[in-house]
Parts: C-alpha cells; structure tokens; sequence
C-alpha cells in the first residue's frame, strides 16, 4: 500500500525516474508552461478551471511523495507594481504547508529571468500547470534524497 497520497499514474512515473538535483514545476494558471518547458521535462495538466487545482494544493500532495531539498519561488522584480506590498499571500500559505509537513525547507525567491531560465533546464524533469489564480504562485522544487525506508 502507498505511504503518500499522490495517486496520479504519470506524475508518479515521472518521479519515480527523478533523482536527487532534479527539478518540478508546478506552475500557475498564468505561467506559460508549454513553450518554457525543458528539454527533459514532461508537461502534466491539471488545469480543470480557474483556480482548480491550486499551486498549493498540490505542493501538499507532492511532499508526501517525495523528499524536497530547494523550493524556490519567482521573484518578484523591484520595478514590478506588486514589489512594494511584500510577500504575495500565497507564500505563507506555502510556509504552513511545509511547516506542516515537518519540512525544514524555506522558501527561497530567485530573480523572475533566473527562474525561467532554471524552468528551461535540463534538470526539469516535470511542469505541472495548475489553474491557480494566485499572484506569484509558480513554485520550483529541487528533489532531494530518500533515506533508508521512505
């Protein structure tokens, strides 16, 4: 029986080829996830509706799969309107989903071209576009390794 909740066949399958350093997207409903995509990288959509799934709800899903050592976020740059009001609010929604999973992780922003950039890698193994809503909600994860008996 599964120890973690992820149920998706393709995702699952993909992970399992994944190794340490290798890099998941979950991206945003606005991110455009199809021509940014890496060279490795395969594109899972799960994009029903607006704001369905959310960024969060499967950053949840995915640290009961898998171990995560990076989670890097856009960052936003200083001449951008939204610089000044702080951290967007879906970053401390995705602060109490790794406190929540005991993860010492911190979110860590990288400039918004660096992240583009890290997303056309070719350690990006897998994109998944959400229908988030959320300003600055594209997450990218660096897997980590598994410990004996995970």
């Amino acid at each position: 029986m599964l120890k973690h909740q992820l149920i998706h066949p393709e995702i699952n399958a993909i992970i399992g080829r994944a190794g340490h350093h290798s890099k998941i997207l979950i991206a945003d409903g606005n991110y455009p996830a199809s021509s940014t995509l890496g060279p490795n990288a395969q594109l899972v959509s799960l994009n029903l509706t607006p704001g369905l799934l959310t960024v969060s709800q499967v950053l949840e899903v995915l640290l009961t799969a898998i171990p995560i050592d990076i989670v890097n976020t856009m960052g936003i740059p200083a001449d951008d309107p939204y610089a000044s009001q702080g951290d967007p609010p879906v970053w401390e929604d995705y602060r109490r989903i790794l406190k929540n999973a005991n993860s010492k992780v911190e979110l860590e922003p990288i400039k918004k071209w660096d992240f583009y950039e890290a997303v056309a890698s070719r350690d990006l193994v897998l994109t998944i576009q959400t229908g988030d809503q959320a300003l600055w909600a594209n997450l990218l994860l660096s897997i980590g390794v598994r410990q004996p008996g995970e």
